[in-house]
């Protein structure tokens, strides 16, 4: 299995400030269209086909990856995107909190395996490495940041 978090603050010195609501708007965007914050063509389709009081269902190609997410939202908090078809199975998260100085801050979190491949293989072993890196889930939460400020800018959000 692969664990992997990041966190960083949503407001750092230098940038443009986000407010909790601004922020939280994006990652539901982010969450019902993946492509308007992934970079160019790495998302080709991502469609909501399911939608109900508790979660809705994503469709989406993802690097080349078909894959079906059952998505829950806990308003101004939490994402968390079950893997129910693709190449991975599991949950990830991504939650909006303030630490114990008051700041607030996004954090990545999940807990997956690839469907398919030998538990803690070379495979498993490559993708936590990567989700670890400096390219993983902290650069992500970044280019979600970076992302938000631009469509809060364009008047988007």
């Amino acid at each position: 299995m692969i664990y992997s978090t990041a966190t960083v603050p949503v407001n750092p010195d230098g940038e443009t400030k986000l407010t909790r609501e601004q922020i939280w708007k994006g990652l539901e965007m982010k969450a019902r269209d993946a492509r308007l914050f992934l970079p160019p063509g790495l998302c080709t389709r991502c469609d909501v086909v399911e939608e109900n009081a508790t979660h809705f269902v994503r469709e989406a190609t993802i690097a080349g990856a078909d894959l079906r997410e059952i998505i829950t939202l806990e308003p101004q908090s939490k994402v968390t995107f079950f893997q129910a078809t693709g190449p991975r199975e599991g949950a990830i998260v991504n939650e909006l909190f303030e630490d114990e100085n008051g700041t607030l801050q996004l954090k990545f979190y999940c807990y997956i395996g690839l469907r398919g491949k030998e538990p803690n293989g070379p495979e498993e072993q490559a993708e936590q490495a990567q989700f670890d890196s400096d390219k993983g889930y902290k650069a992500a939460l970044l280019s979600t940041l970076k992302r938000t400020r631009e469509l809060v800018a364009e008047g988007r959000l």
